[in-house]
């Protein structure tokens, strides 16, 4: 039954009391809901006239979840957002926004954005996928369904180590709750407590598929209790109940008591995107959604109050449409960006200094000189680097599984918890994907999140969030943010533990852009080199060799950090240049030593770091000797050590003596029994024979 006058008045007035709501903050949320509803049935015409291109997907129809969950926050709130998040941008930088100009600007940067031009929010690298506004507190939307969802965990983690009150605002689809990125994020907020709000807007379909084949629960809210939080069922086409709701969880969250489920019950107005021509719906379906359009909804409410008329909503549909062309001409104006803009923001600006450059040189002179008398384990090496780095700068923390007490997988981080206490060690849930995508959410947010992910095999687990989310939202933001994170994690075969923990999949992180790959190979650089991770301000992914842990070497008692890009030249010689890395490094060294007692003087070039790659020494290393042998763990399919002999191929080959061979695993997974795993892998005897072969 509808309600009557006198109900609807009723509970409008409730309503406003229990929220302490003014008419001017009701007009400035009717005002919001239309300007998200033109921007979003605009962006539709210039689809179907194929003026704008490429994918969008338009928000038309629940405007009310995110002018209703935002109006709940504070202007230093936080949010991140979807694929479906013009409307989410939108509320967020209109609230943020002090001056009708700002907000004018905010308009015109979002059109800009959504249509590829440089004078948009992101320069036109982000697209309609990805608007963000970081400075301001917008954290971005994803293209990846649930993928910002252990992001806002990480934003959140990072509000509760830095208690500055703040709460976040995670706003994802129906779909997403079916995504293991939902649960393992929903468990972690849940067990520390995190000030962060999950808002399902549940638009009753994920693509084309409806709620009810994709969930054995009548709402999504009801999963709530598996992780101990509240979950609550709100019309999500009434921006005053949704705004109720919101407030609730917020001041949940703001008083220390964790986070909150809050699903939307909304609509779509269009397809999933402009190709979806929406055959799974019925009309009657439609028109039963349109007849609680948001927008007649909120008239409906504000006209019982006697709050608004037809001419006022005349007015102001007048001038949202001027806005709109505003922001149209502002688009139409800005340029188109400029060629030579494709290769910018891809990485923070580069801190090493001269000097650090000059330590590195001078120090690596004395260990060749043995002048360095102090000798500790790469293990050490890796303790006294966290430890440095966490003393210096409190915004350094460590998280993982086991990390705590344990030490971690091989005991790098032992020592450190009673050192620090859990909140600085924080003992994670198994959950790589969240590890990885709570170090990015804590990093954009001013953290300098360390993340241990035990095995190298595992990371494929954690892929999406730290390639698709830390690597990448620097560029596609347009170079407004940056992640300083590290993900720490151990590689290669030697124990006889099998294929599932004995690969190196280096190769996987070296093809993504934006994120730096690290694999020392002595206790002196992977001090080095880690501390010099944590203070860059880029994703990094470390990567150790479980064979190296107890390995000793020479360590400077004195500060010092490795610049990344500079590979190390462990053994000179003339007549072959051996590149490798990691411990196979140590491998071509022991080869190297017995070549030499026939007569062939083999260089060992350590890369140190795979990116960025020194190619200059490799290069000026060739032009020297002309022969060229090249050594990996990893597999010889499209390993990383393929790329280097390409590299060499492009910017050395006048200088090639003979053709370059490389040694690598075979393409196989890794074997269990000792002597099958040591066939597997490259070994001195198959080093020597390479070498050999590129003298004869």
């Amino acid at each position: 039954m509808p309600e009557t006058k006198e109900e609807l008045f009723a509970r409008v007035s409730a309503l406003i009391e229990e929220q302490s709501l003014t008419k001017e903050e009701v007009l400035t949320y009717m005002r919001q809901i239309l300007e998200i509803r033109a921007f979003e049935d605009n962006i539709a015409e210039l689809l179907g006239r194929a003026v704008l291109k490429g994918a969008s997907h338009l928000y038309a129809g629940q405007e009310a979840v995110a002018v209703g969950a935002i109006a709940a926050l504070n202007k230093d709130d936080l949010i991140t957002s979807t694929h479906r998040g013009h409307g989410h941008a939108h509320a967020h930088g209109d609230s943020v926004a002090e001056t009708e100009q700002e907000k004018q600007t905010h308009y015109n940067k979002m059109m800009a954005e959504v249509l590829g031009k440089s004078g948009g929010y992101c320069k036109g690298k982000g697209g309609s996928m990805h608007i963000a506004d970081v400075s301001h507190g917008n954290l971005g939307a994803t293209g990846i369904v649930g993928g910002n969802i252990p992001v806002a965990v990480g934003a959140a983690l990072a509000q509760k180590l830095m208690n500055t009150g703040k709460v976040v605002l995670c706003f994802f689809g129906d779909g997403a709750t079916n995504t293991g990125n939902f649960h393992e994020a929903m468990n972690m907020a849940s067990i520390w407590d995190l000030p962060v709000i999950f808002i399902v807007e549940n638009n009753q379909y994920a693509m084309s598929v409806p709620w009810k084949k994709a969930s054995k629960l009548p709402n999504a809210a009801d999963r709530a209790a598996a992780y101990g939080m509240p979950g609550v069922v709100v019309d999500g086409m009434d921006v005053l109940a949704v705004r109720g709701a919101v407030i609730s969880a917020v001041d949940r969250a703001r008083a220390g008591e964790g986070p909150s489920l809050v699903e939307a019950k909304t609509y779509r107005w269009y397809g999933h995107s402009h190709s979806d021509p929406r055959a799974y719906r019925t009309r009657e379906e439609e028109k039963e959604w349109r007849a609680r359009d948001p927008i007649e909804v909120l008239k409906k409410e504000m006209a019982a109050l006697g709050w608004l008329g037809d001419e006022e909503l005349a007015e102001m549909t007048e001038v949202v449409d001027g806005k709109l062309e505003t922001a149209m001409e502002y688009s139409k104006q800005s340029a188109e960006p400029d060629r030579a803009e494709v290769n910018t923001d891809v990485f923070a600006p580069v801190k090493f200094t001269q000097g650090d450059y000059d330590r590195d040189k001078q120090l690596r002179g004395k260990i060749e000189r043995g002048e360095i008398s102090r000798e500790i384990s790469y293990a050490q090496a890796l303790s006294e680097a966290l430890r440095e780095e966490m003393k210096s700068d409190p915004s350094v923390f460590v998280m993982g599984e086991d990390v705590g007490l344990y030490g971690g997988a091989y005991g790098a981080t032992r020592g450190l918890y009673e050192e620090f206490g859990e909140w600085r060690v924080i003992d994670t849930p198994i959950s790589e994907a969240t590890i990885g995508g709570a170090a990015v959410g804590a990093a954009m947010c001013g953290m300098r999140p360390v993340a241990e992910i035990m095995y190298v095999d595992f990371t494929p687990l954690c892929m999406d969030q730290v390639a698709n989310q830390g690597a990448k939202n620097r560029y596609m933001f347009g170079g407004l943010t940056k992640v300083p994170m590290v993900i720490r994690t151990e590689g290669g075969a030697g124990r006889a533990i099998a294929a599932h923990h004995s690969q190196s999949l280096e190769s996987l992180w070296t093809h993504f852009p934006g994120i730096y790959v690290v694999m020392p190979s002595t206790p002196y650089d992977a001090k080095g080199l880690l501390k010099a991770a944590i203070r860059d301000d880029n994703p990094v992914m470390f990567i150790e060799h479980k064979m190296l842990y107890k390995n000793n070497g020479p360590v400077p008692e004195e500060e010092y950090i490795i610049p990344f890009g500079v590979a190390d030249i462990k053994r000179t010689g003339k007549d072959v240049t051996l590149i490798s890395y990691s411990r196979m490094v140590l491998r071509g060294l022991e080869a190297a030593e017995e070549l030499a007692n026939e007569g062939i003087d083999v260089e060992v070039i350590d890369l140190r770091t795979l990116n960025p790659l020194d190619m200059a020494t490799i290069v000026t290393s060739v032009r020297k000797t002309g022969r060229v042998v090249c050594v990996t763990e990893a597999y010889q399919n499209t390993s990383f050590i393929n790329e280097v002999m390409a590299r060499i191929n492009e910017q050395a080959f006048d200088w090639l003596d003979a053709p370059m061979i490389r040694v690598a695993a075979a393409d196989v997974p890794v074997p269990r029994a000792e002597a099958l795993e040591d066939e597997a892998i490259p070994n001195v005897g198959k080093i020597i024979a390479a070498c050999k072969k590129v003298v004869s």
